[in-house]
């Protein structure tokens, strides 16, 4: 069983920055990519950051390029989503996803095999 857990969110100013982390353990299981995504109440889940395992490269959604910075601790299996100059629209409940294969698209939810359970981040005005 694959096990994925986020950490890190909370309650902040706009303005304030945040980082959330993705552990994952359980079986070995092969890695294409490391995703997040979000959800805020009412609206659909969204992606906001991706990084490939091979090659590191890394994706975003254009509303966070150029504040939130994603990136990888291989050895703890971790992944980061650091997050700058919070604005109150990125209030949602932010999921960290692992995508085992190439096929599909890196920024589609259904893509994606295993999930955590999520983490809030509410930021106010």
């Amino acid at each position: 069983q694959v096990r994925v857990v986020e950490s890190g969110g909370g309650l902040v100013q706009a303005g304030d920055s945040l980082r959330l982390s993705c552990a994952t353990s359980g079986r070995t299981f092969s890695k294409y990519a490391t995703g997040w995504f979000r959800q805020a109440p009412g609206k659909e889940r969204e992606f906001v950051a991706a990084i490939l395992y091979t090659s590191s490269s890394t994706y975003y959604e254009d509303s966070v390029k150029g504040r939130f910075t994603i990136s990888r601790d291989s050895a703890e299996n971790t992944v980061y989503l650091q997050m700058n100059s919070l604005k109150p629209e990125d209030t949602a409940v932010y999921y960290c996803a692992e995508k085992t294969t190439k096929f599909g698209t890196i920024s589609v939810p259904s893509d994606y095999n295993y999930w955590g359970q999520g983490t809030q981040v509410t930021v106010s005005s």
